[in-house]
């Protein structure tokens, strides 16, 4: 096979893996159009609070069920989430309005009052949707602006008193759409609508029942009745009502998801300041990288090149002297091969997520997408991994192919691997639902051993094949002797020096994030996120080329590992933020141990990711940037 023909194979493989994500992906959800008095099926997430990470099914709390259990089907992305979607017995139809309706009356136990108690006070929300639009309660902030918080809490604290939110107020908003005429003809019927807000008002009020009478006397719910709310106690009479309303809304389908979206005005300002800010640091590197390309590089190709005959102009000094060993192999050279090939996967996966999620394809609305497109693409750019580690593997000269292959495919997923089970075994002991069961382990080895592995492979067998990247000089048999470096040119010291840049340059959009991850709240911002990787890609490649440049400056050829480092070191600074965050937040004061351990366990392969990720960027900047200069110089 020609390597015209291998080069067109490997393209056109990697085209239909795209063409596969972008099918797969491409967002499927439809309006639902509804006729007055259709069902409308609520349906219960889970349980989550800003204050424990840890989520529970809904039905972990002693809350009416119905004559018949019935879930629908979720996808992975929400199974490792701990997302769930049950059908509860609330009964709406549309245009219907309910008032006080009774769900069930409960007689509390003590251990289910106990569970009460415990989730009110760790301020668990209850996450409901309908017409996948989840609930929320709305609020007005100081400025008057309508903000929005998704679930609604299980109930409230006065004293030493723990009390139950037992009636809800279902506020459902509906509109009715411009071209309803043909899609009343296609119906045949009345009408249609389509539901654009899903809103609740909760309250907790201890009812009173006439002799005789299966209504509560103390319905309809008012300020006067919430009077006597209702305690969570052993022994408690519990009688779960609600309404349900209807308003028209002038909020289309396609713009239903914006009021939840929508970001502050303060958000804004923050957003903004963030991408200038990482916008100073890359010119600032972007200038430095040119004056030292421009100028510094310039004069040293000119003194280098210049055909005098003066000794000292041809005395060899600077980075010119290390010719001989700028590209010897760098110390275990199969380890460096196997972190290059999963670095440049996760760059691949980053960048292609990220992409769609830009063009609307991972909207809030396609639950479980986001978590399930990192999933899928880090899959499907395996074969990328295993090429760029066996083009690395065989430049820098090695020869045990197989092993490099198989540990590319194998280290870094068993190592997120392992930390998941590990962390699964805590979250189940717990009886939380964000454990994943025993099939989802197994639908995640096959993906593993049967997808992931078998893609390597394939990269790695077309990397082998391929030529290895040339060198502009040759590498001499006995290695120099490096010169002693001052304290402040140290590797540890200049590498935790280089990793500052990068983690200032998202530190802004890392707040935002680790809000949404352990705040339970929306993350939407893809634009500003996507502007931010490429500076964050531009910021890490800058300062590894300075670095890289100023440690052959100094004689020190040891730049393979250096580079990588570099630019990784600002996963340390992620890492040291994150416990930061986790003392700091004053939701997180007295979590419990497994909650700490899900932190951080998550927390550290964010951070590892995040190492191998920015590493790679800083060691193929340099070695572009090596192969570049020492192609322009005469060495004899």
């Amino acid at each position: 096979m020609s390597h015209s023909s291998k080069a067109l194979l490997y393209s056109t493989l990697l085209a239909l893996h795209i063409c596969l994500c972008y099918s797969f992906y491409l967002p499927g959800i439809a309006p639902v159009d509804y006729e007055e008095g259709a069902k409308l099926e609520i349906v219960a997430n889970k349980l989550t609070s800003p204050k424990n990470p840890l989520p529970f099914d809904y039905y972990y709390l002693p809350f009416c069920k119905g004559t018949e259990e019935r879930e629908l089907p979720v996808n992975l992305g929400q199974l490792l989430v701990g997302e769930r979607a049950k059908i509860t017995p609330y009964e709406a139809s549309l245009l219907v309005e309910e008032t006080c309706k009774v769900l069930c009356t409960k007689t509390l136990n003590k251990e289910e009052a106990d569970k009460f108690s415990e989730k009110v006070k760790e301020g668990y929300r209850v996450r409901l949707n309908l017409d996948n639009l989840p609930i929320v309660v709305k609020a007005e902030t100081a400025s008057g602006q309508a903000s929005f918080q998704l679930g609604y809490p299980v109930g409230f604290q006065e004293g030493d008193n723990t009390y139950i939110n037992n009636h809800l107020r279902f506020v459902v908003s509906y509109h009715k759409p411009e071209d309803s005429k043909s899609l009343v003809s296609r119906s045949g019927t009345g009408d249609v609508y389509r539901i654009v807000g899903f809103e609740v008002i909760p309250s907790s009020v201890q009812h009173e029942f006439s002799w005789g009478s299966d209504r509560p006397k103390t319905c309809p719910v008012t300020v006067s009745s919430q009077s006597r709310p209702q305690r969570a106690e052993n022994g408690a009479s519990v009688t779960f009502t609600y309404d349900v309303v209807f308003e028209e809304s002038p909020i289309k389908w396609a713009t239903r998801w914006d009021p939840l979206l929508n970001a502050s005005e303060e958000q804004r300002q923050i957003q903004w300041f963030s991408i200038i800010n990482s916008l100073m640091i890359t010119l600032f590197l972007t200038g430095l990288v040119a004056m030292i390309m421009l100028r510094t590089v310039h004069q040293d190709f000119a003194r280098y090149n210049r055909l005098e005959e003066d000794e000292d102009i041809h005395e060899e000094t600077g980075w010119k002297l290390v010719h001989g060993d700028v590209f010897r192999s760098p110390p275990y050279p199969k380890l460096f091969s196997v972190v290059c090939g999963t670095g440049a996967q996760l760059v691949v996966m980053a960048f292609v997520t990220l992409v769609f999620a830009v063009l609307g394809f991972l909207s809030p609305a396609n639950r479980g997408g986001l978590l399930q497109a990192m999933i899928a693409m880090y899959i499907l750019s395996c074969s990328h991994s295993g090429y760029i580690s066996a083009r690395v593997y065989k430049t820098i000269g090695g020869k045990e192919w197989k092993n490099v292959t198989l540990s590319t495919g194998i280290l870094f997923p068993a190592v997120v691997f392992s930390v998941f089970f590990i962390i699964n075994l805590f979250v189940w002991s717990t009886g939380s639902n964000g454990a994943v069961s025993f099939l989802t382990l197994l639908l995640l080895l096959f993906l593993w051993f049967g997808i992931s592995i078998p893609m390597v492979v394939l990269g790695a067998y077309f990397g082998y094949r391929k030529k290895a990247y040339e060198m502009p000089v040759r590498t001499n048999q006995i290695a120099r002797q490096v010169p002693r470096q001052p304290w402040y040119s140290n590797a540890i010291t200049t590498s935790l020096v280089g990793g500052i840049l990068p983690f200032g340059a998202v530190f802004i959009e890392l707040v935002f994030i680790l809000s949404s991850l352990w705040q339970n709240q929306i993350y939407y911002m893809f634009g500003f996120l996507f502007a931010v990787f490429l500076i964050l890609t531009l910021t890490s490649g800058e300062i590894s080329i300075v670095l890289c440049y100023l440690k052959l400056c100094n004689e020190d050829y040891r730049w393979w590992w250096y580079s990588f480092f570099t630019s990784g070191s600002s996963a340390l600074y992620l890492f040291g933020y994150s416990i930061f965050y986790l003392a700091t937040q004053p939701n997180f004061k007295g979590i419990g141990f497994v909650s700490i351990i899900l932190y951080l366990g998550y927390m550290f392969l964010i951070s590892l990711a995040f190492f191998l990720l920015t590493g790679f960027i800083g060691f193929y900047s340099c070695f572009w940037f090596t192969r570049k200069i020492y192609s322009s110089i005469r060495v004899d």
